[in-house]
Protein backbone atom coordinates (compact mmCIF):
# COMPACT_ATOMS: atom_id res chain seq x y z
CA UNK A 1 0.00 0.00 0.00
CA UNK A 2 2.79 2.16 1.17
CA UNK A 3 4.21 2.11 -2.32
CA UNK A 4 1.23 3.33 -4.11
CA UNK A 5 0.52 6.32 -1.85
CA UNK A 6 3.89 7.31 -2.13
CA UNK A 7 3.57 7.29 -6.12
CA UNK A 8 0.18 9.54 -5.99
CA UNK A 9 0.72 13.10 -7.17
CA UNK A 10 2.24 15.71 -4.82
CA UNK A 11 -0.92 17.89 -4.57
CA UNK A 12 -2.39 14.37 -3.26
CA UNK A 13 -1.80 13.92 0.82
CA UNK A 14 -2.38 11.01 2.60
CA UNK A 15 -2.50 9.82 6.62
CA UNK A 16 -2.35 6.33 7.71
CA UNK A 17 -4.37 5.69 10.83
CA UNK A 18 -3.22 3.37 13.21
CA UNK A 19 -3.80 -0.18 12.67
CA UNK A 20 -6.54 -1.97 14.40
CA UNK A 21 -5.02 -5.20 16.50
CA UNK A 22 -7.12 -7.90 14.79
CA UNK A 23 -7.19 -9.80 18.10
CA UNK A 24 -9.30 -7.60 19.48
CA UNK A 25 -11.86 -8.51 16.88
CA UNK A 26 -14.22 -11.52 17.58
CA UNK A 27 -12.70 -15.11 15.81
CA UNK A 28 -15.90 -16.79 14.61
CA UNK A 29 -17.83 -14.31 12.63
CA UNK A 30 -18.27 -13.63 9.16
CA UNK A 31 -15.22 -11.39 7.52
CA UNK A 32 -17.84 -8.54 7.07
CA UNK A 33 -18.55 -8.36 10.29
CA UNK A 34 -14.96 -8.08 11.44
CA UNK A 35 -14.72 -4.94 9.13
CA UNK A 36 -17.23 -3.46 10.06
CA UNK A 37 -16.26 -3.74 13.66
CA UNK A 38 -12.56 -2.79 12.61
CA UNK A 39 -14.02 0.50 11.44
CA UNK A 40 -15.79 1.17 14.47
CA UNK A 41 -12.79 0.80 16.66
CA UNK A 42 -10.89 3.06 14.67
CA UNK A 43 -13.79 6.30 14.36
CA UNK A 44 -12.02 7.81 17.12
CA UNK A 45 -8.32 7.75 15.04
CA UNK A 46 -10.44 9.32 11.71
CA UNK A 47 -12.45 11.89 13.93
CA UNK A 48 -8.91 13.30 15.23
CA UNK A 49 -7.58 13.54 11.87
CA UNK A 50 -10.52 14.68 10.05
CA UNK A 51 -10.06 17.31 13.50
CA UNK A 52 -6.39 18.10 12.31
CA UNK A 53 -7.72 18.93 8.78
CA UNK A 54 -10.40 20.71 9.16
CA UNK A 55 -8.67 23.59 11.81
CA UNK A 56 -6.22 24.06 8.90
CA UNK A 57 -5.79 27.95 7.54
CA UNK A 58 -4.92 26.54 4.28
CA UNK A 59 -7.30 23.62 3.63
CA UNK A 60 -11.46 24.12 2.35
CA UNK A 61 -12.53 20.54 3.78
CA UNK A 62 -15.81 19.30 2.19
CA UNK A 63 -16.32 16.24 2.06
CA UNK A 64 -15.74 13.04 3.22
CA UNK A 65 -16.03 9.80 1.38
CA UNK A 66 -16.10 6.03 2.87
CA UNK A 67 -16.66 2.64 1.55
CA UNK A 68 -19.76 0.42 2.71
CA UNK A 69 -18.66 -1.05 5.53
CA UNK A 70 -17.04 2.38 6.58
CA UNK A 71 -20.43 4.13 7.00
CA UNK A 72 -20.00 4.40 10.97
CA UNK A 73 -17.79 7.27 9.29
CA UNK A 74 -20.95 9.13 8.31
CA UNK A 75 -21.22 10.88 12.26
CA UNK A 76 -17.71 11.92 11.53
CA UNK A 77 -18.76 13.91 8.58
CA UNK A 78 -21.64 15.04 10.17
CA UNK A 79 -19.73 16.05 13.63
CA UNK A 80 -17.70 18.53 10.61
CA UNK A 81 -20.57 19.41 8.42
CA UNK A 82 -18.91 17.59 5.32
CA UNK A 83 -20.68 16.00 2.61
CA UNK A 84 -20.33 12.55 2.71
CA UNK A 85 -20.06 9.98 -0.04
CA UNK A 86 -20.03 6.28 -0.09
CA UNK A 87 -17.25 4.76 -2.66
CA UNK A 88 -18.93 1.66 -3.40
CA UNK A 89 -16.23 -0.77 -5.15
CA UNK A 90 -18.58 -3.67 -6.78
CA UNK A 91 -21.60 -3.01 -9.61
CA UNK A 92 -24.71 -0.89 -9.28
CA UNK A 93 -26.74 -4.01 -9.02
CA UNK A 94 -24.71 -4.61 -5.65
CA UNK A 95 -25.62 -1.41 -4.57
CA UNK A 96 -29.43 -0.99 -5.67
CA UNK A 97 -29.30 -4.72 -3.77
CA UNK A 98 -27.82 -3.03 -0.94
CA UNK A 99 -30.79 -0.12 -0.82
CA UNK A 100 -33.43 -2.40 -1.22
CA UNK A 101 -32.91 -5.44 1.56
CA UNK A 102 -34.65 -3.35 3.66
CA UNK A 103 -37.73 -3.12 2.19
CA UNK A 104 -37.81 -7.21 1.42
CA UNK A 105 -41.23 -9.31 3.07
CA UNK A 106 -39.19 -11.68 5.87
CA UNK A 107 -40.69 -14.59 4.34
CA UNK A 108 -37.94 -14.08 1.35
CA UNK A 109 -35.39 -15.26 3.43
CA UNK A 110 -37.12 -18.64 4.47
CA UNK A 111 -36.93 -20.07 0.95
CA UNK A 112 -33.21 -20.32 -0.87
CA UNK A 113 -34.94 -20.71 -3.88
CA UNK A 114 -37.47 -18.33 -4.19
CA UNK A 115 -36.87 -15.27 -6.69
CA UNK A 116 -36.71 -11.56 -6.09
CA UNK A 117 -36.39 -8.14 -8.79
CA UNK A 118 -33.89 -6.11 -7.72
CA UNK A 119 -34.41 -2.77 -9.02
CA UNK A 120 -32.38 -2.10 -12.35
CA UNK A 121 -32.27 -5.56 -12.75
CA UNK A 122 -34.27 -7.36 -15.92
CA UNK A 123 -34.12 -10.72 -14.63
CA UNK A 124 -35.10 -11.93 -11.14
CA UNK A 125 -32.41 -13.08 -8.37
CA UNK A 126 -32.94 -16.08 -6.35
CA UNK A 127 -32.68 -15.64 -2.29
CA UNK A 128 -29.44 -18.07 -2.40
CA UNK A 129 -27.51 -15.54 -4.98
CA UNK A 130 -27.63 -12.69 -2.40
CA UNK A 131 -24.05 -11.50 -0.64
CA UNK A 132 -23.57 -13.71 2.22
CA UNK A 133 -24.49 -11.78 5.24
CA UNK A 134 -28.05 -11.34 4.04
CA UNK A 135 -28.28 -15.42 4.44
CA UNK A 136 -27.48 -15.06 8.21
CA UNK A 137 -30.31 -15.48 10.52
CA UNK A 138 -32.33 -12.75 10.74
CA UNK A 139 -31.42 -12.43 14.07
CA UNK A 140 -27.79 -12.80 14.16
CA UNK A 141 -24.66 -10.31 14.73
CA UNK A 142 -23.62 -10.80 10.64
CA UNK A 143 -27.63 -10.05 9.20
CA UNK A 144 -28.33 -6.97 12.08
CA UNK A 145 -25.10 -5.37 11.22
CA UNK A 146 -24.82 -5.84 7.44
CA UNK A 147 -28.53 -4.37 7.41
CA UNK A 148 -27.80 -1.58 9.38
CA UNK A 149 -25.11 -0.26 7.34
CA UNK A 150 -27.33 -0.79 4.21
CA UNK A 151 -29.89 0.83 6.00
CA UNK A 152 -27.25 4.33 6.67
CA UNK A 153 -26.52 4.42 2.56
CA UNK A 154 -29.96 6.39 2.37
CA UNK A 155 -28.39 9.14 4.46
CA UNK A 156 -25.28 10.46 2.53
CA UNK A 157 -25.35 12.59 -0.32
CA UNK A 158 -24.37 10.17 -3.07
CA UNK A 159 -22.10 7.35 -4.40
CA UNK A 160 -19.45 6.92 -6.28
CA UNK A 161 -19.72 3.75 -7.99
CA UNK A 162 -16.63 1.95 -9.67
CA UNK A 163 -19.04 1.04 -13.14
CA UNK A 164 -20.25 2.77 -16.02
CA UNK A 165 -23.28 3.59 -17.64
CA UNK A 166 -23.24 1.64 -21.01
CA UNK A 167 -22.84 -1.34 -18.26
CA UNK A 168 -25.00 -1.11 -15.32
CA UNK A 169 -27.30 1.86 -16.58
CA UNK A 170 -30.80 0.54 -15.63
CA UNK A 171 -29.16 -0.02 -12.13
CA UNK A 172 -28.02 3.65 -12.03
CA UNK A 173 -31.31 4.97 -12.99
CA UNK A 174 -32.93 3.02 -10.64
CA UNK A 175 -31.37 4.58 -7.66
CA UNK A 176 -31.52 7.76 -8.83
CA UNK A 177 -35.10 7.22 -9.39
CA UNK A 178 -35.13 6.73 -5.82
CA UNK A 179 -33.50 10.05 -4.98
CA UNK A 180 -36.41 11.79 -7.55
CA UNK A 181 -39.36 9.83 -5.17
CA UNK A 182 -37.33 10.78 -1.96
CA UNK A 183 -36.60 7.40 -0.93
CA UNK A 184 -33.40 7.35 -0.40
CA UNK A 185 -31.22 10.96 -0.60
CA UNK A 186 -30.62 14.61 1.06
CA UNK A 187 -28.97 16.02 -2.15
CA UNK A 188 -31.48 16.96 -4.60
CA UNK A 189 -28.92 19.41 -6.54
CA UNK A 190 -26.71 16.81 -8.25
CA UNK A 191 -27.21 13.32 -9.60
CA UNK A 192 -27.07 11.15 -6.93
CA UNK A 193 -25.09 8.21 -8.36
CA UNK A 194 -21.87 9.01 -10.04
CA UNK A 195 -20.76 6.17 -12.22
CA UNK A 196 -16.83 6.91 -12.90
CA UNK A 197 -15.49 3.05 -13.74
CA UNK A 198 -14.03 1.20 -14.75
CA UNK A 199 -11.17 1.72 -12.32
CA UNK A 200 -8.78 -0.88 -12.29
CA UNK A 201 -4.99 -1.39 -12.22
CA UNK A 202 -3.26 -0.95 -15.23
CA UNK A 203 -0.23 -3.27 -15.05
CA UNK A 204 0.51 -5.44 -11.61
CA UNK A 205 2.26 -4.02 -8.52
CA UNK A 206 4.57 -6.72 -8.50
CA UNK A 207 7.18 -8.07 -10.65
CA UNK A 208 8.72 -11.47 -9.92
CA UNK A 209 9.55 -14.58 -10.83
CA UNK A 210 6.34 -15.69 -11.63
CA UNK A 211 5.44 -12.11 -13.89
CA UNK A 212 8.25 -13.82 -15.97
CA UNK A 213 7.71 -17.00 -16.45
CA UNK A 214 3.84 -16.43 -17.38
CA UNK A 215 4.70 -13.89 -19.77
CA UNK A 216 7.39 -16.39 -21.23
CA UNK A 217 4.66 -18.98 -21.37
CA UNK A 218 1.94 -17.35 -22.80
CA UNK A 219 4.74 -15.82 -25.42
CA UNK A 220 5.27 -19.26 -26.55
CA UNK A 221 0.93 -19.87 -26.64
CA UNK A 222 -1.37 -19.35 -30.07
CA UNK A 223 -3.45 -16.78 -30.13
CA UNK A 224 -6.74 -17.18 -28.20
CA UNK A 225 -6.26 -20.93 -27.06
CA UNK A 226 -5.46 -20.25 -23.03
CA UNK A 227 -7.74 -20.71 -20.84
CA UNK A 228 -7.05 -18.15 -17.34
CA UNK A 229 -7.89 -19.96 -14.40
CA UNK A 230 -7.54 -17.25 -10.86
CA UNK A 231 -9.89 -17.13 -7.75
CA UNK A 232 -8.14 -13.66 -7.12
CA UNK A 233 -6.82 -12.41 -3.90
CA UNK A 234 -9.40 -13.84 -1.67
CA UNK A 235 -10.78 -16.93 -2.69
CA UNK A 236 -10.09 -20.76 -2.20
CA UNK A 237 -10.98 -24.13 -2.89
CA UNK A 238 -11.75 -27.17 -0.59
CA UNK A 239 -8.96 -30.10 -1.45
CA UNK A 240 -11.95 -31.99 -3.04
CA UNK A 241 -12.96 -28.93 -5.20
CA UNK A 242 -9.45 -28.41 -6.14
CA UNK A 243 -8.98 -31.97 -7.22
CA UNK A 244 -12.00 -31.49 -9.46
CA UNK A 245 -10.94 -28.46 -11.09
CA UNK A 246 -7.27 -30.41 -11.82
CA UNK A 247 -9.01 -33.38 -13.36
CA UNK A 248 -11.28 -30.65 -15.00
CA UNK A 249 -9.20 -29.08 -16.51
CA UNK A 250 -7.36 -32.39 -17.85
CA UNK A 251 -9.90 -33.46 -19.38
CA UNK A 252 -11.05 -30.87 -21.53
CA UNK A 253 -7.84 -30.45 -23.84
CA UNK A 254 -7.67 -27.25 -24.01
CA UNK A 255 -4.43 -25.02 -22.45
CA UNK A 256 -4.44 -23.39 -19.22
CA UNK A 257 -2.80 -20.75 -16.73
CA UNK A 258 -3.49 -21.90 -13.25
CA UNK A 259 -3.50 -19.33 -10.20
CA UNK A 260 -3.33 -22.25 -7.26
CA UNK A 261 -3.92 -21.36 -4.05
CA UNK A 262 -3.60 -24.20 -0.80
CA UNK A 263 -6.81 -25.33 -0.35
CA UNK A 264 -8.94 -24.58 2.56
CA UNK A 265 -12.70 -25.36 3.38
CA UNK A 266 -13.54 -21.69 3.89
CA UNK A 267 -13.87 -19.94 0.51
CA UNK A 268 -12.70 -16.68 1.96
CA UNK A 269 -10.09 -18.30 4.10
CA UNK A 270 -7.46 -15.14 3.11
CA UNK A 271 -8.94 -12.24 4.55
CA UNK A 272 -7.54 -11.59 8.14
CA UNK A 273 -6.94 -14.99 8.42
CA UNK A 274 -3.94 -14.92 5.65
CA UNK A 275 -2.48 -17.67 3.95
CA UNK A 276 -0.77 -20.50 4.66
CA UNK A 277 2.66 -20.86 3.78
CA UNK A 278 2.70 -24.41 2.53
CA UNK A 279 3.43 -24.94 -1.32
CA UNK A 280 0.19 -25.15 -3.39
CA UNK A 281 1.64 -27.31 -5.84
CA UNK A 282 2.10 -30.11 -3.23
CA UNK A 283 -2.02 -29.99 -2.87
CA UNK A 284 -2.67 -31.33 -7.05
CA UNK A 285 -3.13 -34.82 -7.39
CA UNK A 286 -0.62 -37.06 -7.96
CA UNK A 287 0.96 -36.87 -11.13
CA UNK A 288 -0.96 -34.07 -12.83
CA UNK A 289 1.49 -31.01 -13.56
CA UNK A 290 4.28 -33.76 -15.58
CA UNK A 291 1.15 -35.40 -17.07
CA UNK A 292 -0.34 -31.79 -18.02
CA UNK A 293 3.52 -30.26 -17.95
CA UNK A 294 2.79 -29.44 -21.82
CA UNK A 295 -1.03 -28.49 -21.88
CA UNK A 296 -0.92 -25.85 -18.92
CA UNK A 297 1.30 -24.10 -16.79
CA UNK A 298 0.30 -23.99 -12.49
CA UNK A 299 1.55 -20.56 -10.81
CA UNK A 300 1.49 -21.06 -7.13
CA UNK A 301 -0.58 -18.01 -4.86
CA UNK A 302 0.16 -15.03 -7.65
CA UNK A 303 0.36 -13.95 -11.15
CA UNK A 304 0.30 -10.79 -12.97
CA UNK A 305 -3.21 -10.55 -13.75
CA UNK A 306 -3.68 -7.64 -15.47
CA UNK A 307 -0.97 -8.32 -18.18
CA UNK A 308 -2.19 -12.23 -18.73
CA UNK A 309 -5.78 -10.85 -19.25
CA UNK A 310 -4.38 -8.29 -21.99
CA UNK A 311 -1.90 -11.25 -23.45
CA UNK A 312 -2.93 -12.28 -27.20
CA UNK A 313 -3.18 -15.74 -25.89
CA UNK A 314 -5.66 -15.61 -23.57
CA UNK A 315 -9.04 -16.71 -25.05
CA UNK A 316 -11.26 -16.43 -21.80
CA UNK A 317 -11.40 -16.71 -18.06
CA UNK A 318 -12.32 -19.04 -15.07
CA UNK A 319 -13.29 -16.76 -12.89
CA UNK A 320 -14.55 -16.05 -9.11
CA UNK A 321 -16.85 -12.55 -10.29
CA UNK A 322 -14.77 -10.46 -7.82
CA UNK A 323 -16.54 -7.02 -9.36
CA UNK A 324 -12.46 -6.08 -10.34
CA UNK A 325 -11.76 -9.07 -11.95
CA UNK A 326 -15.30 -8.58 -13.60
CA UNK A 327 -13.97 -5.18 -15.04
CA UNK A 328 -10.54 -6.26 -15.73
CA UNK A 329 -12.20 -8.87 -18.07
CA UNK A 330 -14.58 -6.55 -19.33
CA UNK A 331 -11.99 -3.86 -19.95
CA UNK A 332 -9.81 -6.54 -21.84
CA UNK A 333 -12.40 -8.31 -23.36
CA UNK A 334 -12.38 -11.99 -22.35
CA UNK A 335 -15.48 -14.10 -21.59
CA UNK A 336 -15.83 -15.59 -18.43
CA UNK A 337 -16.71 -19.31 -16.74
CA UNK A 338 -18.37 -17.79 -13.89
CA UNK A 339 -17.20 -19.87 -10.43
CA UNK A 340 -18.48 -17.28 -7.59
CA UNK A 341 -17.16 -18.49 -4.26
CA UNK A 342 -18.93 -15.20 -1.68
CA UNK A 343 -19.93 -12.13 -0.96
CA UNK A 344 -21.45 -10.75 -3.67
CA UNK A 345 -19.92 -12.83 -6.57
CA UNK A 346 -23.23 -14.61 -7.06
CA UNK A 347 -24.87 -11.39 -7.83
CA UNK A 348 -22.18 -10.96 -10.35
CA UNK A 349 -22.46 -14.21 -11.85
CA UNK A 350 -26.42 -13.90 -12.49
CA UNK A 351 -25.47 -10.47 -14.11
CA UNK A 352 -22.72 -11.64 -16.06
CA UNK A 353 -24.60 -14.65 -17.30
CA UNK A 354 -28.27 -14.02 -17.90
CA UNK A 355 -28.14 -10.17 -18.48
CA UNK A 356 -24.70 -9.41 -20.31
CA UNK A 357 -24.36 -12.84 -21.56
CA UNK A 358 -20.75 -12.59 -21.74
CA UNK A 359 -20.15 -15.82 -19.22
CA UNK A 360 -20.79 -19.17 -18.49
CA UNK A 361 -21.86 -20.68 -14.51
CA UNK A 362 -20.69 -23.77 -13.89
CA UNK A 363 -23.34 -25.93 -12.14
CA UNK A 364 -22.94 -27.41 -9.03
CA UNK A 365 -23.64 -30.89 -8.09
CA UNK A 366 -26.32 -30.75 -5.51
CA UNK A 367 -25.18 -33.63 -3.92
CA UNK A 368 -22.08 -33.16 -3.09
CA UNK A 369 -22.12 -29.31 -3.16
CA UNK A 370 -18.76 -29.32 -5.74
CA UNK A 371 -18.12 -29.00 -9.55
CA UNK A 372 -17.54 -32.04 -10.79
CA UNK A 373 -14.57 -32.77 -13.07
CA UNK A 374 -17.04 -33.41 -16.29
CA UNK A 375 -19.00 -30.16 -15.59
CA UNK A 376 -15.82 -28.58 -15.86
CA UNK A 377 -14.58 -29.93 -18.78
CA UNK A 378 -17.74 -29.54 -20.26
CA UNK A 379 -18.02 -25.78 -20.24
CA UNK A 380 -14.24 -24.90 -21.19
CA UNK A 381 -15.44 -26.76 -24.06
CA UNK A 382 -18.24 -24.61 -24.54
CA UNK A 383 -16.54 -21.46 -23.86
CA UNK A 384 -13.47 -22.24 -26.12
CA UNK A 385 -15.14 -24.16 -29.10
CA UNK A 386 -18.71 -23.16 -29.36
CA UNK A 387 -20.45 -20.44 -31.42
CA UNK A 388 -22.25 -19.82 -28.00
CA UNK A 389 -18.29 -19.27 -26.81
CA UNK A 390 -17.44 -17.26 -29.85
CA UNK A 391 -21.02 -14.90 -29.00
CA UNK A 392 -20.00 -14.16 -25.82
CA UNK A 393 -16.48 -13.06 -26.86
CA UNK A 394 -18.20 -10.34 -29.45
CA UNK A 395 -20.62 -8.70 -27.11
CA UNK A 396 -17.66 -8.67 -24.13
CA UNK A 397 -15.50 -7.16 -27.10
CA UNK A 398 -18.48 -4.75 -27.19
CA UNK A 399 -18.50 -3.85 -23.88
CA UNK A 400 -14.62 -3.36 -23.77
CA UNK A 401 -15.14 -0.31 -26.63
CA UNK A 402 -17.47 1.50 -24.07
CA UNK A 403 -15.44 0.94 -21.25
CA UNK A 404 -12.67 3.00 -22.96
CA UNK A 405 -14.61 5.23 -24.23
CA UNK A 406 -16.68 6.15 -20.82
CA UNK A 407 -13.01 6.94 -20.09
CA UNK A 408 -12.15 9.77 -22.22
CA UNK A 409 -12.73 13.20 -22.35
CA UNK A 410 -16.51 13.88 -22.53
CA UNK A 411 -17.57 9.86 -21.89
CA UNK A 412 -20.10 9.36 -18.97
CA UNK A 413 -17.53 8.32 -16.41
CA UNK A 414 -15.02 11.11 -17.25
CA UNK A 415 -18.55 13.50 -16.99
CA UNK A 416 -19.23 11.83 -14.04
CA UNK A 417 -16.29 12.45 -11.76
CA UNK A 418 -15.71 16.04 -13.68
CA UNK A 419 -19.03 16.89 -11.89
CA UNK A 420 -18.55 15.71 -8.76
CA UNK A 421 -15.36 18.06 -8.62
CA UNK A 422 -17.30 20.75 -9.83
CA UNK A 423 -19.64 20.13 -7.05
CA UNK A 424 -16.56 20.37 -4.37
CA UNK A 425 -14.96 23.25 -6.12
CA UNK A 426 -18.22 25.81 -6.13
CA UNK A 427 -18.46 24.21 -2.16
Amino acid sequence: MLTILNNLPSNIDFTILPHVNIQDLPQNVHFSTKMILAVKLSLPFLHESVKTLSLSSHINLVALVFDLFSSDALDVANQFNLLSYVFFASGAISLSFCLSICNFDESVFTDLTKTVIIPGCVVPFQVKDFPDPALYERTSETFTLFVTICQRLSLVHGFIVNSFTDLEGDAIRAIEEKKVNGISSNNVTTPYVYAVGPIIQTESSISNENHFECSEWLNNQASKSVLYVSFGSGGTLSQEQLNELAFGLELSGHKFLWVLRVPNNSPSSPYFSGQKKDDPLNYLPLGFLERTKDQGLVVPSWAPQIEILAHESIASFLSHCGWSSTLESVVHGVPMIAWPLFAEQRMNAVFLTKVLKVAIRAKVDEESGIIKRDEISQVIKRIMETKEGFEMSERIKELSNHACVSLRENGSSYNALSSLEQKWQNI
